[in-house]
């Protein structure tokens, strides 16, 4: 049995202190030296680095200065056009067109070509046709589409050599820019 009738004191607390405590105490104190010292030491690095950073940064600023006069091309006009006609063959609105073209298309129409000219805005219809009659009703549909500005026939004729006598023809359409 143990009886202590000593006033609580330091002294007596340090005396009654395990040694597992103390050693955990040290263990503990170390750790957090390691760790203040791991800190200034990533803290001193990372300083370092900003430096020759802004260093880097300095030296390549001078250089950012200097403009470089660039001697202006001359491009060949046809070179021009040949590079303008592509861009406006790339631009060319080919999904509102198939769809305009596509709505206005009813079964008893065969659709043999589609060639666009971007320049004048013009769409030429390739179709046969089995009556001319339905040849006219097609022609009307395209004018009625809000996409086209005006439907025109350019030419028809009756394919002789083929079975049942189809009726080709075609349609200059001019469609309105988007």
């Amino acid at each position: 049995m143990l009886i202590d009738f000593a006033a609580p004191s330091l002294r007596r607390t340090l005396y009654r202190t395990p040694p597992l405590a103390w050693a955990a105490l040290l263990a503990g104190s170390l750790l957090c030296a390691g760790a203040v010292y791991m800190g200034y030491h990533t803290l001193a690095q990372m300083r370092a680095a900003d430096a020759r950073i802004a260093r880097a940064q300095r030296a390549l600023l001078p250089a950012a200065r200097v403009r470089t006069d660039v001697a202006k091309a001359a491009i060949p006009e046809a070179q021009a056009k040949a590079v303008n006609g592509a861009v406006m063959q790339l631009n060319l609105p080919w999904r509102a067109l198939q769809q305009s073209v596509a709505e206005s298309t009813p079964k008893s129409i065969g659709l043999l070509a589609l060639e666009p000219d971007p320049r004048k805005q013009v769409l030429k219809i390739t179709a046969e046709a089995k009556t001319a009659d339905d040849m006219i009703a097609y022609i009307e549909q395209l004018k009625e589409q809000e996409f086209f500005a005006a439907a025109v026939l350019a030419r028809h004729e009756v394919m002789e050599s083929a079975p049942n006598r189809p009726l080709r023809f075609q349609v200059e359409v001019q469609w309105v820019a988007p």
